[in-house]
């Protein structure tokens, strides 16, 4: 009696030890996959070039801002905007990416991406600034009188008192104010991406590339984690759901859209943004030219083929009813709210895909607690 109750004992102990490594993610996971070579593939065909191709349209914005100041008009202001749009777009491929520089930003939970497309933006902090001068976009606070919304509100909101956005800049009492905001707004663009491009480049390439550890601290679980964690809270939440009303008890905010101020450009910015999550997902080079080793061949190599079908059956379905929105999220939220909720719901089809399923078969751990209820 006494030799069967040390074996149930034993036997309990055992099988506690194999569920915690096999759902605890802590790092037992030696399977021999060629991690090396999906990183590789990651850093040099997917995340470096987003970086760079981003870095590039930034530069061409701040040429455009540039031109615009030296010679104040609608017309120059029209470039301006085209120019703000081709780096809002480059940005949507580069927002998943909190690691290396970008990581240190800022302990905030919305990572890196606090400094670049925090919306809805702040306009009474925007206009306070263009009135005082007094104001720190380095301070957590100024966080949503930043990046690409704050530009968003600059090149195509109107002020107080103003009859175009053009007359911030002109006849506005506070143009030179305003000037300078817009023109420090660029500047904390311009620096923050250049300290992550240039970080990839000199050194956490390949540091990025040789961490191979299956561990937490392992690249390829702190990259699944911004990952998961881009998909969930800045796609599927902050893109549909929060101006949906899906967080709110159906309360709806038409006015907490992506790009509110330019209202036309909502649904082109979420489906490129879903469109950088898929790719990243099979490995794909961001201009669709080639494809390796990547999160799906991951899931084959373990028997898991079923679940990289369904992943992709499910982005597919969510980009399928994005883009029988409205161009203006703004306006279908207005005119039928139950098509972006249906958006919603084919987006969170597949955070539980990711979450649980793939993050289980990869024996990775969630390190971020969503508090929306999901």
């Amino acid at each position: 009696m006494k030799k069967n109750l040390i074996t149930l004992l034993f036997s309990v102990v055992v099988m506690y030890g194999c569920t915690s490594s096999d759902n605890g993610g802590n790092g037992d996971n030696n399977d021999n996959f060629n991690r090396s070579a999906l990183l590789s593939n990651y850093a040099d065909n997917i995340i470096l070039p987003s970086i760079s191709d981003f870095q590039t349209k930034v530069s061409s914005l701040d040429v455009a801002r540039s031109n615009f100041l030296d010679n104040i008009n609608q017309a120059n202001l029209d470039l301006l905007s085209d120019a703000w749009l081709e780096a809002y777009k480059a940005w949507q491929y580069v927002g998943i990416y909190n690691i290396g520089a970008a990581e240190s930003f800022t302990s905030n939970e919305n990572g890196f991406r606090a400094y670049f497309n925090i919306y809805p933006v702040s306009t009474a902090l925007i206009e306070s600034g263009a009135a005082n001068s007094n104001y720190n976009l380095n301070a957590d606070a100024y966080f949503s009188a930043q990046g690409f919304p704050a530009l968003d509100f600059l090149l195509h909101g109107i002020a107080d008192t103003d009859a175009s956005p053009l007359d911030k800049f002109t006849t506005n009492a506070n143009a030179t104010g305003y000037i300078q905001y817009m023109t420090d707004v660029q500047s904390q663009i311009n620096t923050r991406t250049s300290t992550i491009l240039n970080n990839w480049q000199d050194t956490f390439r390949d540091e990025f590339v040789s961490n191979t550890s299956s561990s937490a601290t392992g690249s390829i679980s702190k990259i699944v984690n911004d990952y998961i964690n881009y998909y969930e809270r800045a796609l599927r939440a902050n893109k549909i759901g929060t101006p949906a009303g899906n967080f709110s008890a159906g309360q709806t905010f038409p006015d907490k859209v992506e790009a509110y101020y330019k209202n036309d450009v909502s649904k082109e910015l979420a489906l490129l943004s879903l469109d950088a999550v898929q790719k990243f997902f099979n490995g794909q080079a961001i201009d669709g030219s080639s494809s390796s080793e990547s999160l799906a061949d991951y899931l084959v190599y373990l028997d898991n083929s079923t679940l990289k079908d369904d992943i992709n059956t499910q982005f597919n379905a969510a980009r399928q009813q994005i883009q029988t929105l409205n161009n203006s999220f703004s306006q279908q939220v207005i005119d039928d709210n139950t098509q972006m909720t249906l958006a919603y719901d084919a987006l969170q089809a597949a955070v539980i895909l990711l979450k649980v399923d793939m993050a289980s078969a990869l024996d990775i751990q969630i390190d971020f607690v969503d508090n929306d209820g999901d």
